[in-house]
């Protein structure tokens, strides 16, 4: 049996925070009808708990202004007092499309330094909308009213001093824990400091969250063995503390652990707030009772409506005041959500059951609101915002240059020991340049040689580039964690699209240069090491030109399924209307030939290649056929109808000119994504 003290000083027995012998119900439903006994913090009893005397002297302390400081001071344990107050008001957040849906309800509350605020509910509550209102991350369909105030004004979370850990591991899976924390060490760390001081602020966060033994472990996937779950989650909060922020905000920190695994997080989270003065708030579903005795605050939702707000340990007074006391020995996180939650309700059809629970959300609502829980929020909130802190100024950060040249070394890392990246692809490319060599070998210069060139070139030019949407996983991936980091202000998003095609290059040369040298040799084009050359570049460009529109893709439909048909449909449509399969001068004016066919990089990558291959070669006409020699200009002519008015090497450049559209194309669309968001976070 656990012995735990209640708001009253008086010790008692019970499970958790259940409640064992009838008297000490008496005494805290004694104590919860007087004067709400705290102002400040209330006084935890866990391994980091301040002591009862440190509490009453910030409770006696003689202004507004002077409380506050004292309190910050006694609550961060430090002279200064560079933490953060976040304090809300009436806020009200609603889905704006019509008809519009209030997603939450007015609420009011705040979070201080030193101490871990939960944002508590059943699922479709909207903590998580909280959390990302505080945040301001909320997307681009949902709005919100009511005022945020960080440290008693309005502005904005500025980079160094706030954090966001979301609720999924978004981590590049191939690098191992140290080497993840370094580059964002470098990435995120100002260029004042050493690489050794980097390195050295890289080592402390790694031991502050207990990985110090899994250092040189590969973060790992669903496809190869890795980290567990739990590490995962203490890896993600690592690359967010290297700024060392005083305002964290955490979704679902336990989601997915056991519970071994979410106390041994959260206790880490806790030390960390209570030891540098931190302020965290996560939203969070369930919590054991051992996590939930690590909250200092309670925010507990029921359809968008505030429950109770204030310390964790007095939300068992409201419930047992209201005919729903908790049972001894129950986990008081458990109680609260079966008294609120409706969803199994609904799921079985009981109107009886579901009017039950709206009664009790509706009482326990209505008793929050009258009681002097909410007024002592709505005071403190007063207090802090009376007090204008200090204005939270943006962090120092390390240079573009800087950012470009990590990127671009983390992302040749990933590359190199991903092999669905390109290793795969580069091992059937491999095959098909044998297959294609031995189904075409040595091709001669007969007329049948003449559609057989055609059709290796268009294979090559059409189908081989094709494949190239098999990374489309790794790029969604990619993408997940440019987000995650690009919202946390790690970097710009010049420097991952610049870094990223710096990095794609040299796998992109090594996948189309060596099966380009095999099918180009054993079918028997032109041998000149030139014609070869421009083979090649051709062949590089359509790769460079394929997986950039892949990344567009990316960009816009981060879905994998979705993704590969979308990717497969454009390029697909290119090839159609590139005019092979069907010539130039059949093709239908109107959308099909201005602007596809004009657009569709497989027109200049067709052209280029036949140019290359057929000007300055003669083939055999058909027996008694006259003439009875072709060049390779008149069958470029007459029988594919392309343009030869300008070089192969205008073709080249056309090419190398999509590459950069491409790429821009892509800046662009991510721009675009990210305003919409900060257009909206801003409202």
């Amino acid at each position: 049996m656990e012995k735990y003290r209640d708001m009253s000083g008086k010790m008692t027995t019970g499970g958790g925070f259940g409640i064992s012998e009838e008297d000490d119900v008496k005494s805290m439903s004694n104590q919860s009808s007087s004067p709400m006994p705290f102002l400040g913090k209330t006084h935890r009893m866990s391994a980091f708990s301040q002591s009862p005397e440190v509490e009453l002297d910030c409770l006696n302390c003689g202004d507004t202004k002077n409380k506050l400081e004292r309190q910050q001071q006694c609550s961060i344990g430090m002279e200064d007092s560079r933490g953060v107050f976040l304090t809300w008001e009436d806020l009200r957040v609603k889905v704006s499309v019509q008809p519009s849906t209030v997603i939450l309800e007015e609420t009011t509350g705040y979070a201080e330094p030193g101490g871990v605020l939960a944002i508590m509910g059943p699922s479709g509550s909207g903590k998580s909308c909280l959390l990302d209102a505080l945040a301001g991350r909320l997307t681009s369909n949902i709005c919100h009213s009511g005022s945020i105030l960080v440290n008693g004004r309005k502005q904005s979370l500025s980079y160094g001093t706030s954090a966001y850990v979301t609720q999924d591991d978004v981590l590049m899976t191939t690098l191992t824990v140290r080497e993840a924390v370094y580059y964002s060490a470098q990435l995120l760390l100002p260029n004042s400091m050493s690489k050794s001081e980097k390195m050295g602020r890289s080592m402390a966060v790694i031991k502050e969250m207990g990985l110090q033994d899994s250092m040189d472990t590969m973060i790992g996937s669903q496809f190869s063995r890795g980290l567990s779950g739990g590490e995962k989650r203490r890896v993600s909060i690592c690359l967010e503390m290297l700024m060392r922020p005083w305002l964290l905000f955490m979704d679902e920190p336990t989601s997915g652990l056991d519970s071994a695994s979410a106390f041994h997080v959260m206790s880490r989270i806790a030390n960390l707030s209570r030891q540098g003065g931190r302020t965290v708030v996560v939203s969070i579903h369930q919590p054991s009772s051992h996590v939930f005795d690590l909250f200092d605050n309670l925010c507990l939702l029921a359809g968008g409506k505030t429950v109770y707000f204030g310390p964790s340990r007095s939300a068992v007074l409201l419930f047992a005041n209201n005919g729903f006391p908790c049972p001894p020995l129950k986990n008081p996180a458990d109680h609260f959500l079966k008294t609120v939650n409706i969803d199994f309700d609904e799921e079985d059809d009981d109107d009886l059951n579901v009017a039950a629970t709206n009664e009790a959300i509706n009482t326990l609502v209505a008793s929050y609101d009258s009681s002097e829980y909410k007024n002592h929020v709505a005071k403190r909130v007063s207090e802090i915002n009376k007090v204008e802190g200090v204005r939270l100024e943006k962090g120092s950060q390390s240079g573009f240059w800087n950012h470009c040249t990590v990127l671009t070394r983390r992302s040749m890392v990933n590359m190199s020991r991903d092999i669905g990246y390109y290793w795969l692809r580069f091992g059937i490319y491999l095959a098909i340049a044998v297959c294609l060599g031995i189904i075409f070998y040595q091709l001669d210069n007969s007329f049948n040689s003449i559609a057989d060139r055609g059709s290796v070139l268009m294979f090559i030019a059409g189908f081989l580039t094709f494949m190239t949407i098999g990374g489309f996983p790794s790029f969604v991936e990619d993408i997940k964690i440019f987000e995650r980091e690009r919202l946390n202000g790690h970097y710009g998003v010049a420097a991952y699209v610049i870094s990223h095609t710096l990095s794609s290059f040299p796998f992109l040369a090594l996948v189309s240069m060596i099966p380009a040298a095999i099918s180009y040799y054993m079918v028997g084009l032109q041998r000149s090491i030139d014609h070869f050359i421009y083979f090649a570049l051709v062949l590089y460009a359509c790769m460079i030109i394929v997986e950039s529109l892949m990344m567009v893709v990316a960009s816009v439909v981060p879905n994998y399924l979705m993704g590969i048909i979308t990717g497969a449909g454009v390029q697909g449509l290119m090839m159609l209307t590139g005019g092979f399969f069907r010539l130039p001068n059949d093709i239908p004016n109107p959308i099909w030939k201005y602007p596809f066919y004009h657009i569709a990089f497989d027109k200049y990558a067709d052209q280029g290649f036949c140019k290359n291959e057929f000007i300055g070669l003669t083939f055999h006409n058909k027996e008694g056929q006259f003439p009875s020699v072709i060049t390779g200009m008149e069958i470029l002519t007459g029988y594919y109808e392309m343009e030869v008015g300008y070089s192969k090497w205008v073709d080249l450049g056309i090419l190398f000119g999509m590459v950069f559209s491409y790429r821009f194309l892509f800046f662009v669309f991510i721009k675009i994504g990210e305003k919409i968001r900060t257009v909206k976070g801003n409202n």
